[in-house]
This record gives C-alpha cells, sequence and structure tokens, in this order.
C-alpha cells in the first residue's frame, strides 16, 4: 500500500494541472470586437490627436493673431488717413504767400481764390499755374499744405538786371531776357543794357550773369551795361567809372578783385578784372 500512494497523488497533481491550463487558455481567448469600439477608440485618438496639436500651435496662432490685429491698425490708419486728407475737413480756408518783395502778395492771393473749399490733397495744379501765369516777376514757385487749412505759396522771383529802350518805353528783364515790365519812364536804379543781339543771345546771356554776380552796393551804381559778345562785357557806373569785365567766367573771383581794386585805387577811371590775377587800373 505504501508504494502504490505517492503514484496516486502524481496522477492527481497531473489531473489537476491539466484542468489549470485548460481554464487558463479559457481564459486567455480575446472577446469578440465590435464596430462600436472601433469606432470610440478612433474618436478618442483624434480627439488626444488635436488636442496635442493645439497645444504645439497656441503660440504660433497667438503670433498670428497679433500680426493680423497689428495689419489691420494700420491699414484702418491708412484708409481714415485718406478719407480724411480728401474730405472737407481739410479743405483750404487760407492761402498765404511767402518770398513776395517785387510781387504784390495780395493780388497772388486774389488770384488763387478758385482753390478755396477745396480739400488740400486735390490743389488743381494746372488751375494754379494758370492763375500765376499773370505775374512776371514769379520765376518759380513751390506749394505746401498746412493742414488743416492753410494753403502756402513759396515764390522765387525773378531778378532784374536793366532796361532796354525802345519806341514803347523801356523794358525791364532779368537775365533770361523775360520781360517784367514796361513803362515810359527809366526806372530807379536801373542800368541800361546795350547788347548785341538783343535777349537770347550769348553777349545778353553772359551780361546777365555778371550783372547778378555783382555785390549789391557796387550794382546799384550802375548805369550801363554793354556788350557786343559773350567776352567782352563793359560796365558803366553812375559816376563814370568804367569797368572791364571781359566773359561771365570766374564772376565771383573777379567781384572780389574789383572790391579791393577800387578801394585800394579809389581814384581809378577804368579798373580791368578781365584777367582777374593781373588786374589793371588806369
Amino acid at each position: 500500500m505504501s508504494e502504490q500512494e505517492p503514484d496516486a497523488r502524481t496522477d492527481a497533481d497531473a489531473a489537476e494541472a491539466a484542468s489549470e491550463e485548460a481554464d487558463s487558455a479559457d481564459a486567455g481567448v480575446d472577446a469578440p470586437v465590435r464596430s462600436s469600439d472601433v469606432w470610440r477608440a478612433a474618436r478618442a485618438r483624434r480627439r488626444a490627436l488635436r488636442a496635442e496639436i493645439r497645444r504645439f500651435t497656441q503660440r504660433s496662432r497667438r503670433r498670428r493673431l497679433v500680426w493680423w490685429c497689428s495689419i489691420g491698425a494700420v491699414l484702418a490708419l491708412i484708409l481714415g488717413s485718406v478719407v480724411a486728407a480728401y474730405s472737407p475737413l481739410f479743405a483750404v480756408e487760407r492761402i498765404t504767400v511767402a518770398g513776395a518783395r517785387g510781387v504784390d502778395a495780395a493780388a497772388v492771393q486774389q488770384a488763387l481764390r478758385g482753390q478755396i473749399g477745396s480739400p488740400l490733397a486735390l490743389i488743381d495744379q494746372s488751375a494754379v499755374k494758370s492763375a500765376l501765369t499773370p505775374f512776371p516777376m514769379i520765376e518759380s514757385y513751390a506749394l505746401e499744405a498746412r493742414p488743416p487749412h492753410e494753403l502756402l505759396v513759396r515764390i522765387v522771383e525773378r531778378t532784374p538786371v536793366g532796361v532796354i529802350p525802345s519806341d514803347a518805353g523801356y523794358s525791364l528783364v532779368d537775365a533770361a531776357g523775360v520781360v517784367l515790365a514796361t513803362t515810359e519812364k527809366k526806372p530807379d536804379g536801373q542800368p541800361v543794357l546795350s547788347i548785341d543781339g538783343g535777349p537770347g543771345g550769348a553777349a545778353f546771356r553772359s551780361a546777365g550773369l555778371v550783372v547778378r554776380s555783382l555785390p549789391a552796393d557796387l550794382r546799384s551804381q550802375l548805369k550801363q551795361v554793354g556788350a557786343t559778345s559773350g567776352d567782352d562785357v563793359t560796365l558803366t557806373l553812375q559816376d563814370g567809372r568804367i569797368i572791364v569785365w571781359g566773359s561771365a567766367d570766374e564772376s565771383a573771383q573777379k567781384a572780389i578783385v574789383l572790391v579791393a581794386l577800387m578801394k585800394g585805387a579809389p581814384g581809378g577811371h577804368t579798373y580791368d578784372v578781365s584777367a582777374p590775377t593781373v588786374p589793371v587800373v588806369r
């Protein structure tokens, strides 16, 4: 009996182990997968993916929002400025003239009254040009808008160089030969121009440059300006003294030499500065 008991226990143990193994195998078999479970899992995965994307792109979205807001603000400012500039809010109510000495500023303002009420950004340039054409003394001009209601007109006047006598009287001209005015009597303080070829010629252009280069005190003493070509301009002063200038070249240097020469030799009759490095007094 004692020899058979171990074998019986061994068989019982083996049977129990086999049963447990079978139970374990049955427990390890997967349950059938349903389509609803797959759909829920996919939806959960998409949610998790979107959450991750939002988390990683939140900063870039914030930057883009700031950029778009800034661009929108700039565009709104530009649009508002343009609308305001072209609206009656910035219409011309006052015209100011600067630089007028020989020109009547009040007459210029009156000539430009047609621009009153126009927006500063819509000033009619051609109309302004036409309105200023009757003023020959105006060589050039510039318009400056001064919001909200002022239009500033800066003018540069022509510089008269002398008068040309004719049957009609005396024509006051500038260095370009533009007639600024015509009077029956010779204007005070203006020299008579005795120049061959008339306005537009080389002699006239040279003489005009010479007169404009003279110091103001010496220019006021001029009685006559003569030239037969562009290289022999001669000036005659009120007291009879003569200045041989030559061409218009080196006029600034010649003016300096002439002033020094006249101070050093006040009793001279003729001052020749045609060659400024070797001036001559006679």
